[in-house]
């Protein structure tokens, strides 16, 4: 064993035994409350390679976005997409004969940055957005960046040095984490935290421990060594290649079975393990260790925990074992007590089944999950679908979802409703299909221009109950903005910032059946609707840790009441196409937050796809 694998071994064990000795460890873990201040967030979901190119001189080159070991290159002629040309539109190197369209989006690149996400900043503020969610920003040759090259360095093109950076990385041995440097796009993460902080606002990061990249730096040790290499036990192999034979008999199981994400081998298995589905187990020790070093690394750079990150999303969650979570949840809440974990625990059986939030979230595994189980059945009551449940249903799923959870718990989700995994909410409001079935441009059924005037009005519905349901809500980038999008690749359009002007959009997208296009650009009341309903949420305590109390459920009329202490906010929508008396309670006066001015009495009169946000005078 080497001096530097050594060291890094005695570091690790170290880390642990302090862990173990350290004498509020079994407290933290035992914990069942998530941080107080999720309870207070307002989410926004930030995509960096989308969200804005502040920085020009780093835009990544056709070597950045290859990947060696599986032969992928970038098209002959490559270059970067200009921001505002419509989505629609193929470059001519995206014409390659027998590649699809879709398949083709995988390799466009608009150069967001780090740098363009602290450029925005003051924007994101103005909005009223308190926690930050960044996509990965991990070094890695992909554009959604699961593919991780490397954990511990931030993608060198989201700095301002790349070839600095790539320079840098060679001299360090990343099993070694003594050796491990500061890049340049590693200062400018710090630096994005730094100002994060100063303005009040919380961030978290994301990463995928189920899988890395095949350019990850001990998947290419393995690549090179195979049953030779130290890191051998750490991913799931089938096969080693037979050097006696001219064939290559090296195979191996990716995600999903996806050849570019080579997954990481499960071990200590003690019951059944299938996808969607908590199962015990754990990870290899070795990977283990590089995990639990890289996550001291980001909560608490140079030991310093005010200056690193505020928690971790944590990808495809129930693909590993509820072992190494809880061994996770210890280590993080050891090193920063206030972090926040949140999990993406979703698909039991998709489309028809979402997963049980609770063996995760009992307090010893994360403090929350991406809650898209109680957007489905809100999606199903506000929009216009094939599948349309009434008031009474619609209040009785988020009742099963709520009574599952401790109090804390259900207060500290994150009301997660459209990601980067998922249709835009326009468009998902836009198509009468089950959620998240058939949400595909070449699905010729499937509406993805800009929705009409409807849609936006039963959307608004919705982002009414968002903003004042339990949980905090969250935001999709450039929701705000009023884009659309089919889903994934099709949500993960750059963003319409204002004072760009960008190229229509075709009707029906790159089939060109219509001569009809959409103006495509900022929409100023969409994001003072969300805006507003933001201050409302801000100004009223009772919206964010009052009690709820339905008041009505009947057809496609709803109401609740937010409450705490003597005060109360009553939440009451018309989703039916009729104008509709509500009653309210007798003796008590109310004054319009929302669609209305003065004070109301006794009974109100709510417009068809409406909603009314009242206080209680």
């Amino acid at each position: 064993m080497s001096k530097s694998i050594t060291r890094f071994f005695a570091f690790i064990s170290s880390a642990l035994l302090g862990l173990c000795n350290y004498g509020l460890a079994q407290t933290l873990a035992s914990a069942q409350e998530p941080p107080l201040w999720a309870q207070q967030a307002i989410w926004y979901q930030v995509f960096v390679e989308r969200f804005n190119n502040g920085d020009k001189t780093n835009d990544p080159t056709p070597a950045d976005i290859a990947i060696p070991p599986l032969g992928i290159t970038a098209p002959a002629g490559w270059t970067i997409t200009p921001w505002t040309l419509s989505w629609w539109e193929q470059e001519s190197w995206t014409k390659v004969p027998g590649r699809s369209f879709s398949e083709m989006l995988q390799y466009r690149r608009y150069g967001g940055d780090l740098q363009g996400v602290i450029d925005k900043l003051n924007y994101l503020q103005s909005l009223g957005v308190t926690a930050l969610y960044l996509n990965p920003v991990n070094d890695a040759p992909s554009l959604h960046k699961y593919d991780a090259r490397y954990y511990h360095h931030v993608d060198v093109n989201f700095g301002p040095d790349p070839a600095g950076d790539n320079a840098l990385i060679a001299t360090e041995n990343p099993n070694d984490p003594a050796t491990w440097r500061q890049t340049a796009a590693d200062k400018l993460l710090l630096k994005l935290i730094k100002e994060v902080h100063k303005r009040n606002m919380k961030i978290i990061l994301d990463f995928s421990w189920n899988h890395t990249g095949t350019t990850f730096w001990a998947w290419t040790d393995i690549l090179q060594r195979q049953e030779k290499s130290a890191f051998k036990d750490w991913y799931a192999i089938k096969s080693f290649d037979n050097p006696a034979t001219p064939e290559n008999e090296f195979d191996y199981h990716g995600w999903l079975e996806i050849k570019s994400l080579p997954e990481i081998r499960k071990v200590e298995i003690t019951t059944e393990r299938r996808a969607g589905l908590p199962y015990e187990g754990n990870l290899p020790e070795g990977f283990k260790a590089h995990v639990l070093a890289v996550t001291k690394r980001w909560l608490a750079p140079d030991g310093v925990t005010a200056d690193g990150v505020d928690g971790f999303r944590l990808d495809v969650a129930d693909h590993i074992g509820l072992g190494f979570w809880r061994e996770y949840r210890n280590f993080v809440k050891s090193v920063k007590p206030e972090a926040y974990l949140v999990g993406e625990i979703w698909w039991e059986q998709w489309p028809d089944k979402m997963m049980n939030p609770v063996p995760y979230t009992r307090g010893d595994v994360f403090d929350a999950i991406m809650f898209y189980q109680v957007y489905s059945p809100a999606r199903y009551f506000f929009a216009e679908t094939d599948f349309e449940i009434d008031a009474e249903a619609f209040k009785d799923s988020l009742a099963f979802q709520w009574n599952r959870l401790a109090r804390a718990t259900r207060y500290g989700m994150m009301n997660v409703s459209s990601s980067h995994d998922t249709p835009r909410l326009l468009t998902d409001f836009f198509n009468p299909n089950k959620y998240k079935f058939n949400t595909y441009p070449e699905n010729k059924a499937y509406k993805t221009n800009k929705p009409d005037a409807v849609t936006y009005q039963r959307l608004r519905l919705y982002l009414v109950h968002l903003f004042t349901t339990i949980g905090a809500p969250h935001i999709w980038n450039g929701e705000e903005m009023g884009m659309w999008g089919a889903d994934d690749p099709h949500p993960r359009k750059p963003l319409l910032w204002p004072g760009l002007k960008f190229a229509p959009e075709r009707r029906d997208n790159y089939r060109n059946e219509l001569n009809a296009w959409d103006e495509v650009s900022f929409d100023t009341q969409h994001f003072n609707f969300y805006k507003k309903l933001i201050q409302i949420r801000k100004a009223h305590p009772e919206l964010i840790t009052g009690e709820i109390e339905f008041t009505k459920a009947t057809g496609k009329l709803l109401g609740y009441r937010r409450y705490l202490g003597n005060d109360e906010v009553l939440v009451l929508f018309n989703a039916s196409t009729s104008d509709a008396n509500f009653q309210l309670p007798v003796g008590k006066t109310y004054i319009y937050l929302l669609n209305g001015r003065g004070k109301a009495r006794n009974s109100i009169s709510v417009k068809a796809l409406e909603a009314v946000i009242l206080k209680l005078k």
